[in-house]
């Protein structure tokens, strides 16, 4: 079993149900959007959460046991997601085609990985669309609530406005604040947050 099929084999959700914080704090940007990706969506609650926004959404991961458990929360909350099973780094980025494109805690990806998930993200969203990107700061690695040890893999404000340069930047911000997402995120933690438009 891959290491994420094996976290996701216990009873609980790793992360809870409900959907992480500073995407549910985006609800009134998704009006209007028809469409969403949810990449390395795990056991679904971030793309669940988005389908009860009226999207239809593309919950993509890695591990069949993760879309397994999301299929099962969709189920239970009355709302039908589209599961890709794939490796995100061999995705197929689809061009322009969804209005949404959102990325939270997904720091297992090494640097030249992340370079090619972030252009992903940038290529798959449709002009006009929204992308909304959480993740862990360096000092993470101090407070030990969740997400990697690696520094590399952690995100700075400097980093995404690099990244992200051609898209227009509508958040951005680097901050502390107590999570509660589970077992696997709780407590005191780093965050890093973009919310960002394609220009048309």
């Amino acid at each position: 079993m891959s290491f994420w099929d094996e976290r996701f084999s216990q009873p609980d959700y790793v992360f809870g149900e409900a959907p992480n914080a500073f995407l549910a704090r985006q609800s009134d940007r998704l009006k209007g959007y028809r469409t969403a990706l949810s990449i390395a969506d795990g056991e679904g609650r971030n793309g669940v959460w988005l389908a009860e926004q009226g999207l239809a959404v593309t919950s993509m991961d890695a591990s069949p046991v993760g879309l397994d458990k999301a299929r099962k929360l969709a189920e239970k909350r009355g709302v039908v997601l589209d599961m890709q099973l794939a490796d995100i780094a061999d995705y197929a980025w689809p061009d322009a085609s969804f209005d949404v494109v959102v990325g939270i805690f997904f720091q297992f990806a090494s640097p030249p990985l992340r370079k090619a998930i972030f252009s992903g993200m940038i290529k798959a969203l449709a002009p006009g669309g929204l992308l909304l990107l959480e993740g862990y700061g360096p000092k993470q690695i101090e407070y030990k609530t969740g997400g990697p040890r690696i520094l590399e893999n952690l995100y700075t404000e400097e980093l995404l406005r690099e990244h992200f340069g051609s898209l227009d930047i509508v958040e951005l911000r680097a901050y502390d604040a107590e999570i509660d997402e589970g077992s696997g995120h709780s407590g005191l933690s780093a965050l890093v947050d973009l919310v960002a438009r394609k220009p048309k």
